[in-house]
């Protein structure tokens, strides 16, 4: 899990963890890793903290070959890290552009890659899931370099679905509206500032948990999900994962609220 040190990324490690699965928890921040592994360990699960920059090829393959060694193989990728910058596209510096689309894209690349390689000698399949937002399929102001990224996403998921079918590797992108992470709390401000905004239109509600639901039910080897299908603000689909306990019936109203787009592949 990519980013697993806050946030979705955290959250998505522990419901993996316990729902069976041995977790590496990649992080920029060390002691948020460490952190993160030790409630996993306390689960029962085995579990590794890396720090990682998951725009440098070196560190990703090591970290990857390192996890696949000391976990028995790769099953599952979480493609999560990412960051926010909130500027106007005439003010928006290059640099600032190619960092957010190196993080987001490029690692979701890097880390597919080298995941990949695994999945396929191990013969077993696996499952790829992208952290997408609304804004894969939406454009916000102020947000031209994250929308770019995240619309990216789908792409690099239709080619893998298409690619990974023989090998059994699904590939999926689930694209919340927001949810109350350290990175949406940190744009706030500036958003707030930029667009004359209160703290109270800027009220967040969706839970971390509950998108981490989500990934959990589309990393498990028995779900029914058809190749190429995409889905956006589905009320069946999502309404198929309540009913059928993939997903916490008491959820269902907060993913409707919030307006969560779910695209899979």
């Amino acid at each position: 899990v990519t980013g697993g040190g806050s946030g979705i990324g955290r959250a998505c490690a522990i419901a993996l963890a316990e729902y069976g699965a041995d977790v590496a928890v990649f992080d920029r921040d060390a002691n948020a890793a460490a952190s993160v592994a030790g409630e996993i360990e306390a689960l029962g699960r085995r579990a590794r903290a890396l720090v990682v920059d998951v725009t440098s090829e070196d560190q990703v393959e090591g970290a990857i070959a390192s996890c696949a060694d000391g976990l028995g193989g790769i099953d599952i990728l979480v493609s999560n890290a990412g960051i926010q910058i909130v500027k106007p596209i005439h003010e928006f510096p290059y640099e600032e552009w190619r960092k957010i689309l190196a993080i987001h894209l490029d690692g979701a690349f890097l880390t597919t890659r080298a995941a990949l390689r695994h999945m396929y000698r191990q013969g077993r399949g696996g499952a790829c899931i992208y952290m997408g937002s609304v804004h894969s399929h939406e454009g916000s102001p102020l947000k031209s370099a994250y929308v770019a990224a995240k619309h990216a996403l789908l792409g690099l998921n239709k080619v893998l679905a298409k690619e990974g079918a023989a090998h059994n590797v699904r590939s999926h992108v689930v694209c919340p509206g927001f949810v109350r992470t350290p990175l949406v709390e940190k744009q706030i401000p500036d958003t707030m500032t930029a667009r004359g905004l209160t703290r109270e239109q800027m009220s967040v509600q969706a839970r971390v948990m509950g998108i981490a639901d989500i990934f959990e039910a589309l990393t498990a080897r028995d779900r029914p999900y058809k190749k190429g299908k995409t889905l956006s603000e589905s009320l069946r689909i999502l309404g198929d994962f309540a009913k059928n306990g993939h997903v916490d019936p008491d959820l269902f109203d907060v993913f409707v609220r919030q307006k969560v787009y779910l695209k899979y592949a």
